[in-house]
């Protein structure tokens, strides 16, 4: 029995090849070539890293001298706007609109005529109402009068309550007196007038049409100022004081921003951790009710070393400063306190007096040569 190998080369199955290797001689192979192998896999790094390899070209970089400053602390949150006062208006009765003489967005003074109903009904009304108590008082009159009480003009001071309280039932005079005083309550509110001077809004009622009594005619907003409420983290509240200066900007105009101060903290922590604070910004006429609004909050807790945003960078997952020391940029580990905007606050691992690499910095390695740009 013959086992092919190649067309070349023929094997005896019961006869040792010529050029095989002993079993040892194999062992000692092997090995040799794990060992080759072994070494090349794990051959240690080369001395540069992506840290410490020094940038062929010499980078241009910007420095600011470290100092301790006023550092104004931010805390950002949306909030929604709302006008300082605000009121809806309603006719207390349902007659035909006589008058309109506003219309939404129309600013106006305190006692302005908004809107009138027709008075014909309502001056019937009150008529109707007061000839109703004459006739009832005289019903008095005379019940008690049937009490024995023959002038009781004169002798009212020494009727008994209770009968006084019959008479006064039995002849429907005070039922009369209430119908009287609810006519002229309703002939009164018949013309609408502004409470006080603001803005109308929410009147979407025509000429001619019948006021519903006791619902919503329109609304005046009071835009002498705005108020702001928005919600901050409860590990935020001993950020912010009432007194702080604040500043918010619309989403639709994020451009136009308006300043003003916290007015008041709500004392709650709700289910999710937030506390509501209240502010008051002055009026603008770009400013509307129920404006969605980023809010910023700023504060300053004193003194502290502040280097802008752009002079951290991440190294090996670690925040580092880079210095001008000599010609060349030394990188510090540094830990940052609080923050705004565009600046951090430092609290280790840099002191006043270095000169803080700003700009040029996000290639730099340890000890990398670098020009100071003016």
């Amino acid at each position: 029995m013959v086992l092919t190998v190649t067309n070349h080369y023929r094997f005896s199955l019961f006869k040792k090849p010529r050029y095989m290797m002993s079993p040892g001689k194999i062992f000692v192979f092997m090995m040799t070539g794990l060992a080759l192998f072994s070494c090349k896999q794990f051959q240690a790094p080369e001395e540069g890293t992506i840290e410490t390899t020094l940038p062929e070209k010499v980078a241009e970089i910007q420095t600011m001298t470290l100092r301790a400053s006023d550092f104004q602390h931010e805390i950002l949150s949306n909030g929604k706007l709302m006008a300082g006062r605000s009121v809806d208006l309603s006719f207390k009765s349902g007659e035909v609109i006589a008058q309109i003489h506003v219309k939404n967005g129309d600013r106006v003074e305190a006692g302005q005529v908004l809107a009138e109903l027709e008075r014909f009904k309502l001056e019937n009304n009150l008529t109707e109402a007061r000839m109703k108590v004459e006739e009832t008082h005289l019903i008095f009159q005379d019940k008690l009068f049937g009490m024995g009480y023959h002038n009781p003009l004169q002798d009212s001071a020494t009727i008994p309550s209770n009968k006084m309280r019959i008479a006064v039932i039995q002849s429907g005079y005070e039922n009369a007196i209430i119908a009287r005083d609810m006519a002229e309550y309703e002939l009164e509110n018949s013309v609408l007038k502004a409470p006080f001077a603001g803005t109308v809004s929410g009147l979407f009622d025509k000429q001619y049409n019948i006021a519903k009594a006791g619902e919503t005619f329109c609304t005046i907003l009071d835009y002498n100022h705005l108020e702001v409420d928005f919600s901050i983290l409860e590990s935020e509240l001993g950020l912010v004081n009432a007194g702080d200066q604040m500043s918010v900007a619309p989403f639709a105009f994020p451009e136009k921003k308006a300043t003003g101060r916290v007015t008041e903290i709500n004392p709650v922590v709700d289910e999710n951790g937030m506390v509501q604070v209240r502010s008051e910004i002055p009026y603008r006429s770009d400013l509307y009710e129920g404006m969605n609004v980023k809010v910023s909050v700023v504060r300053s807790p004193g003194m502290k070393l502040v280097v802008p945003k752009s002079a951290v960078v991440l190294r090996t997952g670690r925040q580092v400063v880079f210095t001008l020391v000599d010609g060349k940029a030394f990188w510090n580990y540094v830990t940052t306190g609080l923050e705004n905007a565009t600046e951090y606050t430092i609290e280790e691992g840099l002191k006043p007096g270095d000169l803080v690499i700003v700009s040029g910095n996000i290639n730099l390695a340890h000890e990398s040569p670098v020009i100071v740009k003016e």
